[in-house]
C-alpha cells in the first residue's frame, strides 16, 4: 500500500508532505466528530473536530473543546494516535509498516523521507528511521512509568497509566493535550519534582531532534558530536537557562509568589521549557505579566531543534542569524560557529525562514485582530504564535474565537508543523535553474 500510493503520486516531496498531513487531520476530524468520541455521546461540530485534529496532529495543545473532560475514552485515544503520528511523521510510521511487511524502500520514497526528517542526504534514512521509532517508544515508555508511579498516589492505578502514558506522549511530541480538565494543564503539580523533571525532559528530549539525539547516544563510541548536535544543544541549554531566569525575575511577585522556593525554580525552569513548542504550564499563563508574556512569544517563536517534534523557526536559524549580525559587527566576511564556517544557502535560508515566519505571523494577527478585536492584540499575537510555533500555550481565548479565528489559528498550526518554507515549496511554482547572473548592483543598507 505504501508503494502504491506513492507511485500514483507525482508530486514533489514537499507537495507530498503537505497533502498527507492534510488527509489525516481531515480523517482525524472525521473520528473526532462522530458521537461515540464524546463523552456525552453527542457529535461534535465538524469545524471544532478539525481544529482538534489539527491541533494533535501538528503536536500543538490549543483546544476549543476541554480534552479530558468533553471525549471519551474513544476519542481521548484518537487524539493520542494523532499526536504519535503528528509528531514522530506520517511518513516514518508509513515506511515502520513498509519494513515490517518487507517492501522495498525505494528511491522515490527515500527523496520524500529526507524532506520529512528535514536532512541534508539520503544517506542512512531509513537506519535514522528505525532509530526514530526505537528512541520514541523508549523514551515514552519511561516517562510513562514514571507518570503512573507517581499519579498512583493520587488515583486508581489502570487511570493512572492510562494519564502516565497519554501525557508521556503529549510531552515527547510537544503536544501539551492534556487530561486533567478545566484547562488546567499540569498547575496542581507545579511543585512536584517528580512530574516537573519527568515532564521537562520529555519536552527536550523531544525537541532537540531524532539525529540529535542518536549523537547522544553514539558519543560513548564515536568520543565526538557533530557540529549540528553542538549547536542544538548549546543553543537549548542557553535559551533554557536565560528563560528560567527571566521568568523568575518577571514573575517572582506574580505567578510564582503563592510557591515556596522550591516550586518557584520548578516552575521558571518549566515554563522556560516549554515554549519550546510543548504547551503544557504549571502556572496560569492567562495570568502572566505582559512583559513575560512577550517574552515567551519571542522563545515559542525561535522553537526548538530541526528534525525534531518541535515547530518555530528552529534554534539552528536563530543561531545562523545570530552568528551573522556578529559577523557583520565584527566586520568579517564569513560566518562562523565552533570554528565551522557556513555556507552561503544556509544563510540564506535561515533568512528565508525567519523572513516567511515573520510574515505569516503578522498577517494572522492582522486579521485576528478584525474578527476578534474584544480579545486583545496581544493576547492574539500570543495565541498566533504559539499556533506557528506548534506550541499550544495559550492566555484562555482559544475556545473563544470567531469561526474565522479558529479557520486561521488551524491554517496557522499547519503551517508552523510543516514549515513555513516546505509550505511555500508545496504550493509555489516549480522554477528552472537560471542560464546566467545578473550584473551586481550596489544597494546602501542600513
Amino acid at each position: 500500500m505504501f508503494g502504491n500510493l506513492l507511485k500514483l503520486s507525482q508530486w514533489s516531496p514537499p507537495r507530498f508532505l503537505v497533502a498527507g498531513f492534510a488527509v489525516i487531520i481531515l480523517l482525524g476530524g472525521l473520528l473526532l466528530s462522530l458521537p461515540s468520541a464524546s463523552s456525552h455521546g453527542t457529535s461534535l461540530r465538524y469545524l471544532d473536530a478539525v481544529f482538534m485534529a489539527t491541533t494533535a496532529t501538528c503536536v500543538t495543545g490549543l483546544v476549543v473543546v476541554d480534552t479530558g473532560r468533553y471525549f471519551s475514552v474513544a476519542g481521548q485515544v484518537v487524539i493520542m494516535l494523532l499526536i504519535q503520528v503528528g509528531g514522530i511523521g506520517f511518513m516514518t510510521m508509513a515506511t515502520l509498516v513498509a519494513l515490517v511487511l518487507k517492501k522495498r524502500i525505494s528511491l522515490r520514497e527515500r527523496i520524500i523521507l529526507q524532506e520529512a526528517m528535514n536532512q541534508h542526504n539520503m544517506e542512512g534514512i531509513v537506519r535514522l528511521i528505525r532509530r526514530v521509532f526505537m528512541y520514541s517508544v523508549a523514551i515514552e515508555a519511561a516517562g510513562a512509568l514514571l507518570f503512573t508511579i507517581r499519579w498512583a498516589f493520587d488515583m486508581p492505578l489502570g487511570k493512572a497509566a492510562y494519564f502516565g502514558i497519554f501525557h508521556a506522549v503529549s510531552l515527547f511530541n510537544n503536544a501539551g493535550l492534556d487530561l486533567f480538565g478545566e484547562y488546567r494543564s499540569l498547575t496542581p503539580y507545579a511543585d512536584d519534582p517528580l512530574v516537573n523533571i519527568v515532564g521537562m525532559a520529555l519536552i527536550i528530549l523531544g525537541g532537540i531532534g531524532f539525529v540529535v539525539l542518536a549523537d547522544i547516544l553514539e558519543y560513548r563510541k564515536k568520543k565526538k558530536l557533530s557540529f549540528h548536535s553542538k549547536v542544538v544543544l548549546r543553543m537549548t541549554g542557553f535559551l533554557i537557562l536565560l528563560g528560567a531566569i527571566v521568568f523568575f525575575v518577571l514573575e517572582y511577585s506574580n505567578t510564582l509568589g503563592p510557591l515556596n522556593w522550591r516550586g518557584k525554580i520548578l516552575a521558571s525552569f518549566f515554563q522556560s521549557v516549554t515554549p519550546r513548542t510543548a504547551g503544557a504550564n504549571t502556572v496560569d499563563i492567562g495570568a502572566l505579566r505582559q512583559a513575560t508574556q512577550f517574552f515567551l512569544i519571542m522563545l515559542m517563536f525561535i522553537g526548538a531543534g530541526p528534525g525534531s517534534t518541535a515547530g518555530g523557526i528552529k534554534i539552528t536559524t536563530f543561531a545562523t542569524l545570530l552568528a551573522g549580525a556578529n559577523t557583520m559587527i565584527r566586520g568579517r566576511e564569513d560566518i562562523v560557529i565552533f570554528d565551522y564556517r557556513l555556507a552561503r544557502d544556509r544563510i540564506l535560508k535561515a533568512l528565508t525562514i525567519t523572513m516567511l515566519a515573520m510574515g505569516l505571523v503578522i498577517c494572522v494577527t492582522m486579521v485576528l485582530s478584525l474578527t476578534d478585536a474584544d480579545k486583545g492584540f496581544l493576547r492574539l499575537l500570543f495565541e498566533t504564535v504559539s499556533a506557528f510555533g506548534t506550541v499550544g500555550l495559550s492566555t484562555g481565548i482559544t475556545p473563544h474565537l470567531s469561526d474565522i479565528g479558529r479557520v486561521l489559528i488551524i491554517l496557522t498550526m499547519f503551517a508552523g508543523r510543516l514549515g513555513p518554507l516546505t509550505l511555500a515549496y508545496a504550493l509555489g511554482p516549480r522554477t528552472e535553474k537560471e542560464l546566467y547572473r545578473h550584473p551586481e548592483g550596489k544597494l546602501i543598507i542600513g
